[in-house]
């Protein structure tokens, strides 16, 4: 038990370290607006009718920088392209088009996104997804963030709303995992594509860069652009990075713990769940976040160190405390921890196990054949 109880400890420390000196490098990153260069805010939408006239308010509402919008009606059967519509009809800003049915070997959203950045006129695109509500410094300062940084495509993660007890159990692992263990001062000096990162909520990429290297294009098949698309600039040599976004944009991804649960199975096998990865990451995280609470109560039980188990599990929840605090997440969450990291878990090994079908159900209902 002591043995486990030092590896636990060991495996702590590796994010926290990490969360530290993640978290003091994005903290207070400038980005100066870039006042005469057009920024493209840029929406895919499929069935979006109770998301789309708030996240459209907050999208005109950005200030610091010259702004269109566009959305994208991906094919909806209800009323969002009537909503978008109406609201375009009282502000020349924002724009309405129809997208093209889904040629074969595309997803929905990287098509419906490959056909945004065709229709815009922006020095900078920024595409953000349909439940996404901007702040109204938040398309000026990731511009700013980019020109400052050299880097042609700047991401972050907004500030997630849970509302539920499913969501609150699944979508704090986000964070948790870009910070806690992504090097961010790395990512910064090397090129290397495998420490590219970005959430795809909310995504801003230099207009000519990103054609240059094929934009979603490249990545047509992929599920998961957060992960692919940084990828695919920086195998082209160009620079990404990434900003604390919590004040920058806010998004509700899901409602309860069954879409959570099948929102993050769909990309499952482009993260975590592959086989030489997700061995490695049950090692990280389940030593580091869930064996050290086990630990303690058996240390309790008498068997094992209780000092050495009660510091692994102190630094785990301190590491997610931290975390939690600074991309202002519900701290109800935080006592959850190391369940919320199990379920994800279990998520990835069951995603990595099942059986695949046929095809699998993805954005808004369509259904692609299984990789």
């Amino acid at each position: 038990m002591t043995v486990l109880a030092l590896l636990a400890l060991a495996l702590a420390l590796l994010p926290a370290w990490l969360a530290l000196a993640n978290l003091l490098a994005l903290r207070g990153k400038p980005g100066a607006p870039v006042p005469d260069g057009l920024v493209s805010i840029l929406i895919p939408a499929r069935n979006e009718a109770g998301n789309i006239g708030p996240t459209l308010a907050a999208a005109l509402a950005s200030t610091g920088v010259p702004i269109e919008v566009i959305v994208a009606d991906d094919h909806s059967t209800d009323a969002t392209a009537a909503i978008v519509s109406a609201m375009a009809a009282r502000d020349p800003r924002l724009r309405l088009i129809a997208v093209p049915p889904l040629p074969p070997g595309w997803t929905g959203k990287n098509h419906a996104c490959h056909v945004l950045a065709a229709a815009a006129a922006g020095r900078h695109l920024l595409f953000i997804d349909a439940d996404v509500r901007l702040a109204p410094r938040g398309a000026a300062f990731l511009a700013g963030a980019a020109v400052a940084a050299g880097a042609a495509l700047v991401s972050g993660v907004p500030r997630q709303v849970t509302a539920s007890w499913g969501e609150r159990l699944t979508v704090p692992m986000i964070n948790l995992l870009l910070l806690g263990y992504l090097p961010i001062a790395l990512m910064r000096r090397l090129r290397d594509p495998a420490l590219g990162a970005a959430c795809g909520q909310l995504v801003l990429v230099e207009a000519d860069a990103y054609r240059r290297v094929g934009g979603h294009g490249a990545i047509r098949e992929s599920l998961h652009d957060g992960v692919r698309l940084p990828r695919v600039f920086r195998t082209a040599g160009l620079a990404t990075d990434l900003v604390a976004a919590s004040d920058l944009a806010t998004c509700r991804m899901y409602t309860d713990f069954r879409q959570a649960w099948a929102g993050f199975s769909k990309n499952a096998h482009e993260g975590l769940a592959t086989p030489r990865a997700l061995p490695v990451w049950t090692l990280l995280l389940g030593g580091g976040h869930v064996l050290p609470l086990p630990l303690v109560i058996a240390a309790l039980l008498g068997a094992g160190s209780l000092p050495v188990a009660a510091a692994a599990l102190a630094l785990s929840l301190g590491t997610r405390a931290a975390i939690t605090l600074a991309t202002r997440e519900d701290p109800w969450t935080i006592a959850l921890h190391p369940l919320t990291v199990a379920l994800a878990l279990a998520l990835q090994w069951n995603a990595l196990l099942r059986p695949r079908r046929a095809g699998v159900a993805t954005w808004k209902g369509r259904t692609y054949p299984a990789a």
